[in-house]
């Protein structure tokens, strides 16, 4: 299984912390994430110095190749918005997860595409207790 996992890169970095748990989480999973580097630190560094195009290139083939998307929606950030868009208008399963303790845009809690699933999580052994119901469920209704 595939997964693209997208986070706010240029829109903050404080839940950089849960980002990196939820990709070691997503690999102990046995899951590939073409988007593991976005969690590490001083990615925005490294994204900064590469050519818009490039950067929307290869996540919109990475998106298009993934099995599902997860997202970390705490911070916000309007490409994580896009990329979750994107990905349903593919026909992609999605999972948004937050902390409880922010207040998320409407626009993803509120949405009722059957392929968009969104849960709060109170710390990050929770998110990670979800990612993994998620996940046997994911591949159980896919065979994957």
């Amino acid at each position: 299984m595939k997964i693209y996992f997208a986070c706010s890169i240029s829109g903050g970095r404080k839940d950089e912390k849960a980002y990196q748990h939820l990709v070691g989480a997503l690999e102990e999973m046995g899951v590939e994430v073409p988007t593991a580097h976005i969690a590490e630190t001083g990615i925005e560094v490294i994204d900064g110095q590469k050519e818009p195009q490039d950067i929307y290139q290869r996540d919109v083939d990475w998106i298009e190749e993934s099995d599902l998307l997860v997202a970390e929606v705490s911070t916000p950030s309007h490409g994580v918005g896009y990329e979750i868009g994107y990905a349903l208008y593919l026909g992609k399963p999605v999972l948004c997860l937050y902390n409880q303790d922010v207040m998320v845009s409407k626009m993803i809690t509120g949405n009722p595409h059957p392929l968009l699933t969104v849960r709060a999580y109170q710390d990050l052994t929770e998110a990670e207790a979800m990612l993994g119901e998620y996940l046997t469920a994911a591949r159980e209704k896919s065979g994957l």
